[in-house]
């Protein structure tokens, strides 16, 4: 393994030994501290920033450390500091931190290994820039129709809650008979206003049932099984893990990482079952000496047009750059199938927010047509 990049064992200053004790009592009190996508972006940029400008890894870190204003992150980068100022390398110190991803700390082991360790925190940098912004692209293709939605749940609540209520007093003074939609809202309207806070009630356990089995590993499994056979939604959540599955194969690969590790890393980041259960089962084809592209159009996992570029990827030795190509495919095509998913979405809600006030309005304003016509005959 490469030790190198410039860094050499010191004994600790009287300053670095009291951030260092400070560092551990704050991690010991918040252990498993995790390192958001955004934060995970800024270290690997900003450390292949500056050892490509030829400065050592001890430097790095003592520039990184400098620039923290959140003690959390100051601690870990102590924390990250003092491993190697012990002597271990940069992943096994990211490895012994508890916060970073086995695919993150082999990948850049590898890059140490085979000194190409620039290009890895340039990958990597890279994996979570694209991340964040398909992430991005759907809360904002999404946030909008979410925003009408409660909009109109809110909407009609209020009719039930204070405008039904209202019509329904003055159509008891005339005890005549009310048209079956009338009856219906009239009733709905009661039923929240009787039992408001026992509904709600019961959405909340809800919630908080469905989070807590999520936590379970089998029952988030079959949920994510049924996210990917939602009609066109599904396409979406797929083409995400699909993008960055191509993206790892890309880094990996390209970081000449045996075909079977990489496919192992591969199932070890991405925390989606469907891909995770495929791979698996390509691993073990690959294994028994098929053929990648073979045990890969086994599994349905990709399209004929992805599969067919694998193919030629794997006969001419360039894997790689074929998922890079498609990589940014199935980027694009989620940047897609959002827009067009919210395009649909906007008029679609309108439209149904629409039709269900018309129908308690007609429901509220039928029985007084009624009793005018009565009352002028």
């Amino acid at each position: 393994m490469n030790h190198s990049n410039g860094l050499h064992v010191k004994k600790h200053t009287p300053k670095q030994a009291k951030e260092s004790t400070h560092a551990f009592s704050f991690l010991s009190k918040s252990s498993h501290r995790k390192m958001g996508d955004k934060r995970k972006e800024l270290f690997y940029l900003e450390l292949f920033s500056m050892l490509e400008a030829g400065m050592d890894l001890k430097k790095a870190f003592d520039v990184l450390v400098s620039q923290q204003k959140k003690e959390g992150d100051k601690a870990l980068l102590l924390q990250l500091r003092t491993f190697l100022l012990k002597g271990a390398s940069l992943s096994e110190s990211m490895e012994k931190s508890d916060v970073f991803t086995a695919y993150e700390y082999y990948c850049v082991q590898i890059g140490e290994e085979s000194g190409q360790q620039l290009k890895v925190l340039s990958e990597l940098a890279q994996f979570y820039t694209n991340k964040l912004r398909v992430k991005k692209q759907l809360m904002k293709s999404l946030s909008y129709p979410m925003v009408i939605l409660l909009a109109s749940v809110g909407a009609v609540s209020f009719m039930l809650s204070f405008i039904v209520p209202m019509f329904s007093d003055i159509f008891n003074r005339f005890n005549g008979d009310l048209p079956m939609i009338t009856q219906f809202f009239i009733r709905l309207s009661s039923l929240l206003s009787d039992y408001f806070w026992i509904i709600l009630l019961i959405l909340l356990s809800f919630v908080t049932g469905v989070a807590f089995l999520l936590k379970k590993k089998l029952y988030k499994q079959k949920l994510q099984m049924f996210y990917a056979k939602i009609p066109y939604v599904g396409g979406i959540i797929t083409g995400v893990f699909s993008a960055r599955l191509c993206a790892s194969m890309s880094l990996l690969i390209g970081a000449r990482v045996p075909l079977v590790n990489a496919i192992q890393l591969v199932c070890k980041m991405i925390d989606f079952y469907p891909i995770q259960r495929a791979l698996k089962r390509v691993e073990v084809d690959v294994m028994r000496g098929s053929s990648f592209y073979e045990s890969l159009a086994k599994q349905h996992l990709l399209d004929e047009k992805s599969l067919s570029l694998i193919q030629i990827g794997e006969e001419v030795n360039k894997l790689e750059v074929f998922f890079e190509k498609l990589n940014q495919r199935f980027t694009d095509e989620v940047d897609v199938k959002t827009t067009a998913l919210n395009t649909f979405l906007e008029p679609v809600i309108i439209m149904v927010l629409g039709i269900v006030i018309g129908l308690i309005l007609v429901a509220m304003y039928l029985p007084m047509f009624k009793l005018s016509t009565s009352m002028g005959m």
